[in-house]
């Protein structure tokens, strides 16, 4: 779909940006206790559909799946069927080779970068990444750590290294931009109806009981037919 040209001075577009969604595997978010971690589920499966509604380039990295870190969760990898994650050894996803070759591939100087965690598989490759003259923005309600006091001692590591925190509703808007740009308003808002919590019912409120909308429909569900007992 081609979209719109939106303004840059300053701001992230969907032709200006790469997303780098990295170590959203199980054992990295037993160890997350600075967000909660349905929360952090939630953000990071309402921002990958965004990127796909803008049609922004993602890449998906994973770290030791096989002996450590477990499989891509199923949620994320739900919204990208078809993209197999760069798979590395190393912690530092700047180290590895595909993960570099790959955002050089798109040919943007802007990266939308989040993981887990955020004082080591965020700030190392976000920190390396300005360093070889790359724009990095750090989608902190993406990010998870240990604990509350390293994910924020290594958010201000990146800062101080020039990185520029985010979080994933304000880049989704920054994308929209103006909400006149009918292409991406429908989808836009549905993802802000499952995924953005007081705000999505705001939006539900509204269409509904303002607007005389009809109401949004959710998927149904059944029992799973193993676990119906006569």
């Amino acid at each position: 779909m081609k979209l719109q040209p939106r303004s840059e001075k300053g701001l992230l577009t969907p032709d200006n940006c790469v997303i780098t969604l990295i170590d959203y595997q199980p054992q990295m978010l037993f160890g997350v206790t600075s967000i909660d971690r349905q929360s952090l589920i939630n953000n990071v499966v309402g921002f990958a559909k965004a990127a796909r509604i803008f049609s922004v380039p993602l890449i998906l990295s994973t770290v030791e799946t096989k002996s450590f870190s477990g499989n891509l969760w199923p949620q994320l990898q739900a919204i990208y069927p078809g993209q197999t994650p760069v798979e590395r050894s190393s912690m530092n996803s700047w180290d590895d080779e595909k993960f570099v070759a790959a955002v050089k591939k798109t040919g943007r100087k802007k990266i939308v970068l989040a993981g887990l965690w955020t004082e080591v598989c965020v700030a190392f490759p976000g920190i390396q990444a300005i360093h070889d003259g790359y724009e990095v923005y750090v989608v902190e309600d993406l990010c998870g750590d240990l604990d509350e006091k390293s994910h924020q001692a290594a958010m201000r590591r990146v800062e101080q290294a020039g990185a520029k925190p985010v979080t994933w509703i304000q880049v989704m808007l920054e994308w929209q931009r103006d909400w006149g740009l009918r292409d991406t308003y429908d989808a836009v808002m549905d993802v802000v109806k499952h995924h953005a919590g007081a705000y999505g019912m705001g939006v539900e409120y509204a269409y509904t009981m303002v607007h005389h909308a009809p109401a949004t429909v959710h998927p149904g569900w059944e029992v799973p037919a193993e676990l119906v007992h006569g």
